[in-house]
């Protein structure tokens, strides 16, 4: 096995532990920050975060993996100081978040108008692969994008394509954010095939939010990794209903596809705390290990199941070096 990048500098893959493939430490909206009074405080965050990730390994946690990439808020400087006091891995990720449109400042640095013939995004997300970011010394070990309900639209698909190109210049995996209610995998893996990518080394995000057998099997049978990592977001799919759809994925012997995990935050701005509170009292990093697990256990799923999706598949995709 190869190594696997985190904030910390590089560890062996096989020293990843359990891994929580989809989660953030900070999301915020760094230029809002610096015009209005949004509650970020990093003075307040940062032992707020320690705090909650050192909970989190107590309870088992080895590995997370950071998906908070330009268009979230990335900032790598608290997250370090985070990282330096917590006694388990962080990946982080480079990658663009939209929906929809990218910054003004892409729009004329597409391939086409550049001296080099080179699209400005594979330059940004090749630096954070194989150089490190803003400077910080921490390379990304994912690369990520986002085709949300509006689909892919033409700067969504500009992102989608830079990533599947520098994918396949690195090895490095990719996790896409999906709209699983209308079937946005299946779009992600049409365009990425086309681009050359190895769509066993895609994590299909969000795939949770869905109970539709169909559709899941659909997406595994292509052969990409799909992401059960909302729990605790009961807005968009309960507990009950998301225990219940991975239970009946492992006994078709889809437990190897699979990758369990909350996209929670310490610090998340885009809501009202109260709000968020309210509408998801598990969406937080322990609902895995004191909820999620105790009834996937008690619906059969076998513990050679809950190692393969929580240890196994996590520290394949993340071993680009290993070939998988």
């Amino acid at each position: 096995m190869g190594q696997v990048h985190t904030v910390r500098g590089p560890v062996d893959a096989a020293a990843l532990g359990t891994t929580l493939m989809h989660e953030h430490v900070f999301i915020r909206s760094p230029e809002l920050e610096m015009n209005w009074p949004t509650g970020w405080d990093a003075t307040e965050a940062v032992p707020r975060a320690v705090d909650r990730l050192t909970e989190l390994a107590e309870a088992g946690i080895g590995t997370i993996v950071d998906l908070t990439v330009p268009g979230l808020g990335r900032d790598l400087s608290p997250l370090q100081e985070v990282a330096e006091q917590v006694p388990l891995n962080i990946v982080v990720a480079t990658g663009y978040y939209t929906y929809d449109k990218l910054p003004h400042y892409f729009d004329g640095r597409v391939a086409g108008l550049r001296s080099s013939g080179v699209d400005a995004l594979d330059e940004f997300f090749l630096h954070d692969v194989e150089e490190d970011i803003a400077g910080s010394g921490v390379r990304a070990g994912m690369l990520k994008c986002a085709v949300d309900e509006p689909g892919l639209t033409p700067d969504v698909e500009r992102v989608l394509r830079a990533v599947a190109r520098v994918h396949r210049r690195t090895g490095v995996p990719v996790t896409v954010h999906t709209h699983a209610p209308t079937r946005r995998g299946l779009e992600v893996q049409g365009l990425l095939s086309e681009e050359g990518v190895d769509l066993s080394r895609v994590v299909i995000g969000h795939s949770g939010d869905s109970t539709d057998i169909e559709y899941l099997t659909a997406l595994t049978d292509a052969g990409s990794i799909i992401g059960m990592d909302r729990f605790g977001v009961d807005v968009y799919c309960s507990t009950a209903d998301r225990v219940e759809t991975v239970a009946k994925l492992c006994e078709l012997g889809r437990a190897g596809q699979m990758v369990l995990s909350h996209d929670a935050s310490c610090h998340f701005d885009w809501y009202e705390p109260e709000l968020v509170a309210g509408a998801g009292p598990n969406w937080h990093y322990l609902h895995i290990s004191r909820d999620v697990l105790p009834a996937l256990r008690r619906r059969g799923v076998s513990e050679e199941d809950v190692r393969t999706m929580l240890v196994d598949v996590p520290r394949r995709i993340l071993d680009h070096g290993s070939g998988y």
